[in-house]
């Protein structure tokens, strides 16, 4: 696999508590709820991530907000459709400030995304197969090949357009790591402290185990907002990371 991604890993150290590598999925159905629970999450670096379901009730504008408020925000929109309508959506998402959005790992989509993100510093990410799919949901899909061998594929045709970084399940991470050095971001979904419930997600692991295998960024919803302390638990999982980073 080749690397031609722009941006370098982030040194475990930046942030000291590890909140800067924890993403938080403010997955709830009202703008008003994610700002309580970024209001929640203040005094930590957590990047903020803005997914389908708040994006289409004002989500974006408060992405905006946020940034304007001096939070790092993550747009999960996935994008995948023809090239033009990509580049022109990545070009007006390039506008918000926020600091990373994802595409779909295919070749069209991922180039079109290079061209409309232009010069600004929104960092692509490329999704490779869904923490949800397993082996048996790829071949109902109609694919011909299983879930690891489709994230390979892709991630090379990632690494060779120069998409910053990849989303990809923590099971694969060393073997992406491997291929394809320091320079590209393992973004990674599908976290669940020890104890959680995995929920619709097939391939989980722990905070620490993302970590070892080579995780950049750790992607945690229900475990956090669902806490009766988001911030508590936010830096708890943080703990974790750093302690991991530490040891790596």
């Amino acid at each position: 696999m080749p690397n031609a991604a722009r941006t370098t890993r982030q040194a475990p150290g930046e942030a000291a508590d590890g909140s800067a590598r924890l993403i938080v999925a403010l997955d709830v159905p009202a703008v008003r709820d994610a700002e309580m629970l970024a209001e929640r999450l203040a005094g930590t670096e957590a990047v903020l991530k803005i997914g389908h379901q708040l994006a289409y009730t004002g989500g974006l504008a408060l992405a905006e907000r946020l940034v304007r408020a001096g939070r790092s925000v993550f747009l999960d929109l996935k994008l995948h459709d023809v090239p033009r309508t990509v580049e022109e959506g990545v070009r007006s998402l390039a506008g918000s400030g926020a600091s990373f959005l994802t595409i779909h790992a295919y070749p069209q989509t991922l180039r079109a995304a290079v061209v409309g993100r232009g010069s600004s510093g929104l960092r692509l990410l490329g999704v490779t197969v869904l923490t949800s799919m397993d082996d048996r949901d790829a071949a109902e899909a109609g694919y011909g090949s299983g879930v690891l061998d489709l994230v390979r594929r892709r991630a090379d045709d990632a690494a060779t357009v120069g998409i910053d970084g990849l989303v990809c399940a923590a099971t694969e991470a060393q073997d992406l790591r491997n291929a394809l050095g320091p320079g590209t971001a393992l973004v990674v979904p599908g976290i669940r402290p020890a104890g959680s419930e995995a929920g619709d997600q097939k391939r989980v692991v722990t905070p620490a185990e993302a970590i070892r295998r080579g995780a950049d960024f750790l992607v945690v919803g229900r475990p956090v907002t669902g806490a009766a302390d988001p911030g508590a638990a936010a830096r708890a999982i943080a703990a974790e990371i750093a302690a991991a980073a530490r040891d790596a």
